[in-house]
């Protein structure tokens, strides 16, 4: 038996056949001018989570290339920001990780965040040139390392090709002398709307746990049969 699902495309649109887990919380918006419609998705909290990131990831990035505000003011604000989206990550996936037995996805997701935040705030404020100038590959790796860890537990190629990228960044930063911060936070936010957007492989969803009743477990059996069937 294959470890990927080559069955389900590595990206595709959003499907409507939810399971329990993806339809708790779940975000709808539809866009219409009289009787037509201009917009209509949907967002799970995993794809809520993907949006917040992707803003924070520009903000961040985009404000350090473009906005000459001290350092030590940027690495305070970014520093609360980034403990806030963290917590709210946390809050917004708990179910699903837990449905999904990816608790440990999400704690290191945290630790990923919290061990780059105190790296950036001890090279800027105790001076640390070393990291300092790797600012850019310091993140790009920790996402990397998040997004191949999270591919290996859901199973996804999507996200290992996503590490991928973020690896690849790395290796042209180089190449971008004085814009690296627009590039990081490109690569960065660019794959987080993408994921935010579409339907992304993983492995097909769990039997026999106690967090879900028989009926919601056979709803989402019937449900994964809906997805394949498309």
């Amino acid at each position: 038996m294959s470890f990927f699902d080559h069955q389900q495309p590595i990206l595709r649109r959003k499907q409507e056949a939810l399971d329990i887990q993806d339809r708790q919380g779940l975000l709808q918006l539809k866009l219409s001018l009289k009787d037509k419609t201009l917009l209509a998705t949907s967002y799970t909290r995993i794809d809520q989570v993907f949006v917040v990131w992707g803003l924070i990831s520009a903000l961040i990035f985009f404000t350090a290339q473009f906005n000459p505000i001290s350092w030590n003011i940027q690495a305070f604000f970014w520093s609360i920001i980034t403990i806030a989206g963290t917590i709210a990550m946390f809050q917004m996936t708990h179910f699903w990780v837990r449905v999904e037995r990816l608790r440990w996805v999400l704690y290191t997701w945290s630790l990923l965040m919290f061990g780059g935040v105190v790296l950036t705030d001890l090279s800027i404020f105790l001076g640390w040139g070393r990291i300092l100038v790797h600012l850019c590959h310091l993140w790009l790796g920790l996402s990397a390392a998040g997004y191949l860890l999270t591919g290996i537990g859901l199973r996804s190629r999507a996200l290992l090709f996503s590490a991928s990228i973020h690896i690849l960044g790395i290796v042209i930063l180089p190449y971008f002398l004085g814009w690296q911060f627009l590039l990081t936070g490109l690569v960065m936010t660019t794959n987080l709307l993408i994921f935010a957007e579409s339907q992304w492989d993983m492995r097909p969803p769990l039997e026999n746990y106690h967090l879900l009743t028989e009926e919601q477990k056979q709803f989402n059996r019937e449900q994964y049969n809906l997805r394949q069937a498309l």
